[in-house]
């Protein structure tokens, strides 16, 4: 079992709920998204393609789920948040999509400037714009370990934040918004499909994005 906050995830959800949030992983991303040991993390997927709910892509060294694996998880989801009150999410839920607005406005700032692709050549500028992102991680660190308290498997994003907001202000500009890479936006990502998953909210009609 893992527990954090006040609610304990058994530790093979965490596996298949965090392949489910990502698509495909590889199983150390899998093991810094659910923090657990990255052996009891290949013990699980082990389990899911035992029992024909994940697959391994060798390929690409990727995990997925299989249809099947994808139908069983809103059952087990719905096991994991039985003794947890979602009502009590809600107001730290709507905090953070105010930030998720700011937060999507700052990406597009990074990512373009007077309309076009940010070249990242005026270093003013984008130190401006990774200013606001340590203030806006400053205002989402307190929301994110308000809702790990209610729900305890969300407490991983809080480090996890800050770790790649850190990578960001020093110098490792692709973790801002770079795409499966572990970067803020990845991570921030990963946590609002978390939230929606969890608490069964349909996104489109949502609008939330």
């Amino acid at each position: 079992m893992a527990s954090a906050g006040n609610s304990t995830s058994d530790a093979r959800f965490l596996t298949h709920h965090a392949l489910r949030i990502k698509g495909f992983a590889k199983s150390e991303t899998l093991a810094e998204m659910t923090a657990l040991d990255h052996a009891e993390v290949e013990k699980h997927l082990a389990d899911l393609a035992a029992a024909e709910w994940a697959m391994f892509r060798e390929a690409r060294s990727l995990w997925q789920l299989t249809p099947t694996g994808k139908a069983e998880h809103p059952k087990v989801l719905a096991a994991d948040v039985a003794s947890v009150d979602l009502n009590s999410l809600k107001p730290h839920y709507h905090a953070f999509l105010e930030l998720n607005t700011a937060f999507k406005t700052l990406c597009g700032d990074w990512q373009l400037r007077d309309g076009v692709p940010n070249d990242h050549s005026d270093a003013a500028y984008d130190k401006k714009v990774i200013a606001r992102l340590v203030d806006l991680h400053g205002d989402a660190a307190p929301v994110v370990t308000s809702m790990g308290a209610v729900l305890g498997r969300l407490t991983p994003y809080v480090p996890r934040l800050s770790t790649t907001c850190q990578a960001v202000v020093a110098g490792q500009t692709n973790m801002f918004t770079g795409v499966m890479c572990g970067s803020f936006h990845d991570v921030w990502m990963e946590l609002h499909e978390d939230l929606i998953l969890s608490q069964g909210i349909d996104r489109a009609a949502e609008g939330s994005f």
